[in-house]
């Protein structure tokens, strides 16, 4: 893997130096309170250990969408509460990201203190990365820190321009997202499966493009597989089908056999008649007996035990999207019954197994696996951008910076 710096590259004694530290501290609200703290959780390490060696903490992070200006609803000041709460320390709001207000700020603040910079997205330099807006930002401090790998696919000043101006480190929990993705497929242990699902080849092309030439076994599940069966000449009836990305599907399977990928589709399925919990229409049908009235809502029982033999002659497995329609009862066993295979697996120790994805994480949750598997990444859009095989600004940065 090409190499970071860590804070294991940092002085031990940190006492004096002002740290600015890019978080993602965009927390779903309601009622003024966030209803999910995990980015801030994820950031605590960083923070603290910071603290902890007496530097003088900045918080840089957006909320929401400003677009370049001022919202009052949109201050990073509303998540204030929540981020002290989870840090168990009080943070000292500063209304800027530079200028002389964050200098008075910094004289005012302890070693070991920490304070919490307003919506860097208030500033158009931000979105444009623009050099001189982050020059600003990094003006009176001595070191950066990138902490926040969901926003690392965006170059933006605090996480492209920033990283060229200031001595640059990949906080704790990049650094582990970093590490953890490498395994899966910078340098992983072969063979290699991934598993993709979700509704729409469309929005998966990339993803699937990219990966036949890097694993040895590419899972298709969701209402995607409905499209590859129809490639393969399945009837799908009236499943949520891409007919005019037939031709596509084909070339993507046409482009693994050539890559020595084996493409792993249903041969049985759970269908109805109507998108409903528990219809009375359910029913197990092979992929060509489903009938014009019918619908593909999961991935039926044989299938999903030839899926489980297949994770169990890998030694890594990359999963992005459900097997079915997992929100609804009973369209959610597949992707159940399949991630608990994978997280057995991992407990026992031969499985590395990394996961990412909002619906992904969500069904890790609903089979009460997420914390068997090796890594889940809640990344979001940037872990979809890297398993397209995608640079990230945030991480280049971070790699050139180690390499200046």
């Amino acid at each position: 893997m090409t190499t970071f710096k860590t804070l294991d590259d940092l002085p031990a004694d940190l006492s004096g130096k002002v740290a600015l530290v890019r978080v993602d501290l965009n927390l779903p609200m309601r009622d003024g309170s966030a209803t999910d703290v995990t980015r801030v959780e994820a950031a605590k390490p960083t923070i603290l250990e910071l603290c902890d060696r007496g530097a003088k903490v900045l918080l840089l992070a957006h909320f929401g969408r400003p677009k370049g200006q001022r919202h009052s609803t949109m201050s990073t000041s509303f998540v204030q509460d929540d981020v002290e709460e989870v840090l168990g320390k009080e943070l000292m709001f500063i209304s800027e990201v530079s200028g002389p207000v964050v200098a008075q700020s910094i004289g005012i603040l302890g070693n070991g203190d920490v304070g919490l910079l307003d919506n860097v997205r208030f500033w158009p330099g931000e979105e444009a990365n623009d050099a001189d807006f982050a020059a600003g930002m990094a003006e009176h401090a001595d070191f950066y820190v990138n902490d926040a790998f969901s926003a690392a696919h965006r170059a933006h000043a605090s996480t492209e321009a920033i990283a060229r101006l200031l001595p640059a480190y990949a906080g704790r929990a990049m650094e582990a997202e970093l590490k953890a993705l490498d395994a899966a497929l910078g340098s992983p242990e072969t063979p290699v499966a991934a598993v993709v699902g979700g509704a729409k080849v469309s929005t998966k092309l990339d993803v699937l493009e990219n990966l036949v030439g890097k694993v040895q076994h590419l899972i298709i599940g969701g209402g995607m597989a409905n499209t590859f069966l129809a490639a393969r000449g399945a009837d799908v009836g009236k499943s949520l089908c891409e007919h005019d990305l037939v031709d596509k599907a084909n070339a993507i399977m046409d482009a693994a056999d050539h890559a020595g990928c084996t493409v792993h589709l249903p041969y049985d399925v759970m269908v109805a008649t109507e998108f409903a919990a528990d219809p009375e229409s359910l029913r197990t049908s092979n992929v060509h007996e489903v009938a014009a009235d019918e619908m593909i809502l999961d991935i039926g029982p044989q299938a999903t035990e030839a899926l489980a033999d297949v994770l169990k002659t890998c030694k890594t497995l990359v999963w992005n999207g459900p097997l079915g329609a997992f929100e609804t009862s009973p369209f959610d066993q597949a992707t159940v019954s399949l991630a608990r295979t994978a997280a057995a697996l991992t407990k026992e120790g031969s499985l590395v197994s990394i996961a990412g994805g909002g619906d992904t994480v969500a069904a890790l949750n609903v089979a009460g696996v997420a914390d068997d598997f090796t890594y889940v990444s809640t990344a979001g859009g940037a872990f979809l951008e890297w398993m397209e095989g995608k640079p990230l600004p945030g991480v280049e940065a971070l790699k050139n910076a180690a390499k200046a």
